[in-house]
């Protein structure tokens, strides 16, 4: 008769597993993230740079020095936000470097997955 044995802990390679997978997840929600808000950035810098356009006409069509001083005022607040966009975009566009880590993982785990399918696989059929 065996002795009963104590209930397994899952091995330290099982543990490094989530944690990676864990990892690769907050990466992949952080990204997601970024390309939300750089997407945003673009949008509002569009609008903006057409508003621009349309200050600057309204500056050469008005007759009215009062009316010019108060464009040129809102031109400035308006090329003030673009170059905050544009610094904005600028932080956050990706580089490879960003991603290099959360890819391998992906592309070590992914493969993992496949190879243990297919060995799976070859036991039950």
């Amino acid at each position: 008769m065996q002795p009963p044995q104590p209930p397994e802990s899952p091995a330290p390679s099982e543990d490094e597993l989530e944690n990676s997978i864990a990892e690769v997840e907050r990466s992949l929600v952080a990204l997601k993230q970024r390309y939300a808000q750089v997407k945003h950035d673009q949008q509002q810098q569009a609008e903006l740079q057409q508003q621009l356009k349309q200050v600057k006409r309204d500056i050469e069509r008005s007759r009215s020095p009062h009316s010019k001083v108060q464009l040129k005022a809102e031109l400035k607040q308006i090329q003030a936000q673009l170059e905050t966009i544009e610094v904005n975009l600028e932080s956050q566009l990706f580089s490879w470097g960003s991603l290099k880590a959360p890819f391998w993982q992906a592309v070590r785990f992914g493969g993992l997955g496949v190879i243990v399918g297919w060995i799976l696989k070859s036991f039950t059929g």
